[in-house]
């Protein structure tokens, strides 16, 4: 039976931080590759060593800290670089070199001036000199989403004939769709020879908003590494988002795959990348977003408050979200009122509910949300029905 798992190689520290304005030090990187590790996450991708002394400097302190994850470092096929991504790296107690190309007809001719015959030999011999250093490497073909399939095939061969463990096949420019990409992935397992002696890989990009999707159809066509950030940050439109790739797993459990991420740290660990890296959280982000969990609609407010799994495919808890929340406005019902004001205890007839809607309702329409603070004002100063009579 083939291996369900899915390895999840985290880049928040690499990919991630290329963010304008997400720029990490040395400290906020070993704070977060810590909790990563905690997290569950199989490879860290710590940065990119002979960028920069201090991301060379950061990539040797992550890699003295880490005790089970990977510790993987970036380079180009470039000899310079992966020995500097080797010295970088050389405390790791799983250390990975993740060297590549590009290979789409783009990068071949537009960005290196070359032909695909000795963009080949460049590939074969990147992953040789890395694997001088370490017995981990990782190729990455870059723009493969744009790259032609039998081109593609031969390149990956022949990097897995010299020793690449694992195969990296990138969206670069998040340009496929679905199908394309997943019939990709099919193509290199059905097409290189030696494919079963690595590991396929997913590093899709989201220019399309299409990563998510794309990742989860290369897992079901046959590759079990998924290439993601916290929040999907990353260049441009950013990455492919670890949180929805995991749930999406997690959740259909009828493809029978799995990951070692402790899912309760999600929104916890959201938020510590949200802070160190000072870039917000759209609420509405699935998963860890501030609405992720929110009900405002009424009609969606009543099926929730009588069974959560009418709106919800998810507990907030499983994903460290505390719990759903009923958010009040014009749009609320009678039913999402009355329960949010037992939940700051306050018990009301039908009757009552049916006046104090009426008030609720012209309030509502006044501002976007009916706060807290202005239920226990209507609560002070309702007379009961009784009362009156």
């Amino acid at each position: 039976m083939p291996d369900k798992k899915i390895h999840i190689f985290d880049t928040t520290l690499r990919d991630g931080e290329q963010v304008p304005g997400c720029k990490l030090n040395t400290s906020e990187k070993l704070e977060l590759a810590l909790k990563l590790e905690e997290l569950g996450v199989d490879i860290i991708e710590a940065g990119f060593p002979i960028s920069s002394p201090g991301d060379f400097h950061s990539v040797e302190e992550i890699s003295k800290i880490i005790k089970n994850s990977t510790v993987c470092g970036l380079s180009r096929a470039v000899q310079k670089d992966i020995e500097a991504a080797a010295a970088a790296l050389k405390y790791a107690k799983r250390p990975r070199i993740h060297t590549g190309i590009g290979t789409s007809d783009y990068h071949i001719k537009s960005k290196f001036n070359s032909t695909r015959e000795e963009i080949l030999q460049r590939a074969v011999q990147s992953v040789k000199w890395a694997k001088n250093f370490v017995d981990d490497v990782e190729f990455y073909a870059e723009d493969a989403g744009r790259t032609d399939n039998e081109y593609l095939a031969k390149v990956i061969e022949a990097v897995i004939a010299v020793g690449a463990t694992v195969v990296n096949i990138p969206d670069t420019t998040g340009y496929c769709l679905p199908y394309q990409y997943g019939d990709k992935i099919a193509y290199l397992i059905n097409n290189v020879k030696n494919i079963d002696k690595a590991i396929i890989s997913c590093h899709c990009h989201n220019d399309l908003g299409l990563a998510t999707a794309n990742t989860i159809a290369g897992v079901i066509a046959g590759a079990r590494q998924i290439e993601c950030t916290i929040n999907g940050l990353g260049e441009r439109a950013g990455n492919t988002s670890m949180e929805e790739c995991v749930m999406v797993i997690k959740q259909h459990k009828h493809l029978g795959f799995y990951t070692d991420i402790k899912t309760e740290m999600l929104n916890p660990v959201s938020r510590l990348v949200s802070d160190i890296m000072r870039m917000p959280v759209q609420p509405n982000k699935a998963i860890v977003g501030s609405n992720a969990f929110s009900h405002s609609s009424g009609i969606h407010q009543d099926g929730f408050l009588k069974d959560s799994l009418t709106y919800e495919i998810i507990n907030p808890e499983e994903v460290g979200a505390g719990e759903s929340k009923i958010v009040l406005t014009a749009r609320s019902g009678r039913s999402a009122l009355a329960h949010r004001f037992r939940k700051i205890g306050y018990e009301f007839t039908r009757n009552d509910i049916d006046v104090l809607y009426e008030r609720f309702l012209k309030l509502a329409d006044t501002k976007k949300e009916v706060v807290e603070n202005d239920l226990h004002e209507m609560a002070k100063t309702y007379k009961p029905i009784e009362e009156i009579a």
